[in-house]
């Protein structure tokens, strides 16, 4: 089977599918495209229902009380469900029961000692519900990517077996999409053997340009509540600026640093394809948004980028000799073994510090594996801030008041960790 090079891939994240009228108004996007060649919609959880998942997992997994928690989620489908009912079709919400049911069935079957594997298990359900209630709302062709996108069980990372999903991809789609808009789930992924995967937080962007990428699809267009690719999250920086166009490579290290709107892998499998990458808004779909392709362009508007949440991590050698080669190698194997990522480094004579996303149960796996050899120092309720193309005006206006705790520059790029704003 040929790819389809005429295919549009839409994702629509949790926003543009909070609530009944989101999902109406995705419908209304859709209906838009209608006669313009094959549709492949990727949906991410609901609104904040990943969150959520997480908690009742969390709640499950250490023996506390999930099922009010749980019930809170149901609720909010099934209420969507209720809100888009029509007299011509069947409801949805029997096949949301239907999920709610098998989920409670996996949350009384944790066992210890396989957290990632079972976050994956019980955190899929969010793409799961959407996607079966977009597509009823759609009345579009359900399509369960599990079974397609096939991965190894490097669990809430999974890495794709390129392969294997674009050889399942174009055997299965191209009949599919000739029936009509196909809706699958951002985010998930399989194994072999049939264990759903999950590809990392914000996944459903890299989803999307997986499918892309194994369909040689014509674009992606990922609708946003921001008008495009801008310099700045407008939720906390005023005077944001949108780029009308924007490189492959200076998308990939905006991401790279944390740039909420793109998922850090998904500009590589279209960049090696040539498959432009549009950011449009839900909210004003008929805008022009962000193109992300293959162009030149000058100097751009300094970029602001804000990762909250983080860790700041100090490492001194017990008897205090210097920060050699061989500490640095227990110190990186130590962060890999527990899957912390480094987003800053920097060492002194006789400390080595990172900044990671905090995560209590990786870092109590951290001080249990380097607390005999090292000195360990950490800060919590961090923000991580980055200028791309720094100006000295950006710094100035970034570092004001601030108590920084730890900062680094090159020629484009500058970086400040400090305590989370009150």
């Amino acid at each position: 089977m040929q790819p389809l090079p005429t295919l549009k891939v839409f994702k629509f994240g949790g926003a543009s599918v909070k609530d009944a009228p989101a999902i109406r108004n995705l419908v209304a996007i859709v209906r838009m495209y209608e006669g313009q060649g094959p549709l492949l919609i990727v949906v991410s959880a609901m609104g904040k229902t990943t969150n959520a998942l997480e908690d009742v997992f969390q709640r499950a997994y250490t023996g506390k009380p999930y099922a009010e928690a749980l019930q809170v989620v149901e609720d909010y489908h099934l209420q969507t469900a209720q809100e888009l009912a029509e007299p011509t079709r069947q409801d949805a919400q029997p096949t949301l029961q239907e999920l709610f049911t098998f989920l409670r069935q996996q949350l009384s079957d944790l066992t210890p000692e396989q957290y990632d594997q079972q976050y994956d298990q019980i955190v899929s359900f969010g793409e799961l519900l959407a996607t079966r209630l977009v597509a009823h709302t759609l009345a579009a062709q359900w399509l369960d990517c599990r079974s397609l996108l096939r991965t190894d069980s490097t669990w809430r990372e999974a890495r794709v077996d390129w392969a294997t999903t674009e050889q399942q991809l174009q055997a299965t789609l191209p009949p599919l999409l000739a029936q009509g808009p196909v809706v699958t789930q951002g985010f998930l992924g399989g194994t072999a053997d049939g264990r759903t995967t999950t590809l990392g937080r914000e996944g459903s962007d890299y989803t999307a340009a997986i499918l892309a990428y194994c369909m040689g699809a014509e674009s992606v267009t990922i609708w946003k509540d921001v008008a495009g690719l801008l310099n700045a999250d407008p939720k906390f920086f005023t005077d944001t600026v949108r780029y009308p166009e924007i490189s492959y490579q200076e998308t990939i290290e905006m991401a790279y640093y944390g740039a909420s709107v793109i998922h850090p892998k998904t500009i590589k499998p279209l960049a090696v394809r040539g498959i432009p990458l549009l950011v449009k808004s839900f909210l004003h779909p008929t805008a022009e948004g962000t193109r992300v392709h293959d162009c030149q362009h000058g100097l751009l508007a300094p970029a602001y980028i804000r990762k909250a949440g983080q860790c700041l991590i100090s490492f001194e050698s017990k008897d205090l000799t210097f920060i050699s080669e061989e500490n640095l190698e227990v110190i990186f194997g130590a962060l890999a073994q527990v899957r912390l990522k480094i987003h800053v480094m920097q060492n002194s004579a006789i400390s080595f510090s990172v900044c990671t996303d905090f995560s209590a149960y990786r870092l109590e796996q951290l001080l249990s594996l380097l607390r005999d050899q090292f000195t360990v120092h950490y800060n919590t309720e961090l923000v991580l801030y980055t200028i791309k193309n720094y100006t000295t005006d950006s710094l100035e206006r970034l570092t004001a008041g601030r108590t920084l705790l730890l900062e680094q520059r090159t020629r484009q790029t500058f970086q400040m960790v400090c305590r989370e704003e009150v």
